[in-house]
């Protein structure tokens, strides 16, 4: 049978396989989610991620351009994105 400080240095080291074994499979699960929000097209709205009003603030900006490869958007406001500088950007339009 095992002694006590045996099954704790056990269990550190399952914990620590548990911890990076976490790791791993949630970048992978992150690079599948961006591919497929990516692949459909999808919404931070249509994945029900929809911000509150906070009293005071502004409220967010409606995304006029899509990255299609990321996702990510941009209102035609502030500063042009990186992947936005030089490109026809009538091809990233989101249409309403």
């Amino acid at each position: 049978m095992a002694t006590y400080k045996q099954l704790t240095a056990q269990l550190e080291k399952l914990h620590k396989e548990v911890a990076v074994a976490r790791e791993k499979e949630i970048a992978q699960a992150i690079v599948d989610i961006k591919q497929q929000i990516a692949d459909y097209d999808l919404t931070a709205e249509e994945l029900g991620f929809t911000s509150k009003r906070v009293p005071g603030r502004k409220a967010a900006s409606v995304a006029k351009y899509r990255n299609p490869k990321t996702g990510e958007t941009w209102s035609g406001r502030g500063r042009s994105p990186g992947w936005l500088t030089g490109k026809n950007r009538e091809r990233f339009l989101i249409e309403s």
